[in-house]
C-alpha cells in the first residue's frame, strides 16, 4: 500500500515537476520552508526525557573510526520492561535544540500522549577516520561519512546491530522484537537507515527516510531496481522529499526528486507497507522535522501501547 500524501498548505502533488534547466539544485530558489509544529517544541505537562552522552565509540567493525553517540531515555522508561528503540543517524543534527528535528522533544511529547511506545532514542555521529573526534566539528559531518552512509551491503548495518546496540544494551533494557525498532535519517542518513533494514529485517522493521540519497554517490542509485527484483522485506518505510531536491538534469541517477520517486514506486510495486509525502521543499531538513511526529505515529500505527 502506498500512501501519497500532502503536508498543511501544499496541494496534493500530480504530473512531471518544473524540469530543473542545469545541474543540481538551481531551482532552489522556488522551494518552500517549512516550520515546526507544537508537537516538535517543549510541552509543559510532557515530562522529560534524559539525554546522555556524548559518548566516544570506536568501532572494530567500522575499522580505524571514532564517532560520538548519545542516548534518550524517555521518563516512563521502566527497566523491568524492554524499551522500544530509535535509532538516529547524524545524531548530532538530530538532536541539536535548534535544529530542524529535535527528535528527543519529538519523542517527550508522542510518549507522554501514548502515541507511541516507551522508546529509547540513540543518536550516532558518523565515523571520524583517525583516534580523535575533533572538537572542531560540531554539527558537522565527520569525513567517514559517505563511505558509511551511502555504501551498499552489510558493513554499516553490522556495526549497528552487532557493536551499538550491545553496547547500550549494557545499561538499558531494549527490546529484541524487530516490530519494536525503527531506523532513520535524512539525505544519506536516510539511505543508510534504509540498508540496515534492508540488510537486517531481523534486526530493524520500521524506516523514516528523509531526503533520502537513493542516488548515485555510491551505487545508492539502484536501489529501486534491487527492491524490484528481491523477495519483499517485512520491512515498513516512510519516505518524504521535496519537489525541488537535489535536481539533475544531466545525470537523472543524480537526482534526489527522480530516485525517491523512483524507491516509492518500486515500494509500492513490490507490495511494501509504504508511505510517500513531497512536499515543495529543497535538499533541507525543515519539512522532515514538521512531519516527524506525524511519521513516527504512522510507523508505530499498529504497535501495542
Amino acid at each position: 500500500m502506498l500512501l501519497l500524501l500532502a503536508w498543511v498548505g501544499v496541494p496534493a502533488i500530480s504530473g512531471q515537476p518544473p524540469a530543473p534547466s542545469a545541474r543540481t539544485g538551481d531551482s532552489r530558489a522556488t522551494a518552500r520552508s517549512y516550520k515546526l509544529t507544537p508537537e516538535s517544541l517543549p510541552q509543559a505537562a510532557a515530562p522529560k526525557g534524559k539525554l546522555e552522552g556524548p559518548f566516544l565509540f570506536r568501532s572494530k567493525i567500522l575499522e580505524n573510526t571514532v564517532r560520538k553517540y548519545w542516548v534518550y531515555v524517555p521518563a516512563q522508561y521502566n527497566p523491568r520492561k524492554p524499551a522500544c528503540v530509535l535509532v538516529f543517524q547524524d545524531g548530532q543534527r538530530a538532536i541539536n535544540p535548534r535544529g530542524a528535528l529535535r527528535v528527543p522533544v519529538v519523542l517527550d511529547n508522542l510518549i507522554h500522549w501514548q502515541e507511541i511506545p516507551v522508546t529509547i532514542g540513540i543518536f550516532i555521529t558518523p565515523g571520524q577516520r583517525g583516534e580523535t573526534y575533533p572538537e572542531s566539528i560540531g554539527h558537522g559531518n565527520p569525513n567517514n561519512r559517505s563511505i558509511e552512509y551511502d555504501s551498499l551491503g552489510d558493513a554499516y548495518a553490522r556495526f549497528v546491530v552487532e557493536e551499538m546496540l550491545p553496547e547500550v544494551g549494557k545499561r538499558y533494557n531494549l527490546t529484541a522484537d524487530p516490530e519494536g525498532r525503527a531506523i532513520g535519517g535524512a539525505s544519506s542518513g536516510a539511505i543508510a537507515a534504509f540498508t540496515v533494514a534492508w540488510e537486517r529485517p531481523n534486526a530493524f522493521r520500521k524506516v523514516v527516510s528523509l531526503i533520502g540519497s537513493f542516488t548515485n554517490l555510491r551505487g545508492g542509485h539502484v536501489y529501486p531496481d534491487l527492491v524490484k527484483q528481491s523477495e519483499r522485506k517485512p520491512v515498513r518505510v516512510y519516505l518524504q522529499d521535496g519537489l525541488y531536491d537535489n535536481r539533475n538534469a544531466e545525470r537523472p541517477e543524480r537526482d534526489w526528486y527522480l530516485q525517491n520517486r523512483a524507491m516509492a514506486a518500486a515500494l509500492q510495486e513490490k507490495g511494501y507497507d509504504v508511505a510517500y509525502t513531497l512536499g515543495e521543499g529543497g535538499h533541507s531538513d525543515d519539512h522532515g522535522g514538521a512531519l516527524l511526529p506525524h511519521i513516527l505515529r504512522w510507523l508505530w500505527r499498529d504497535y501495542p501501547r
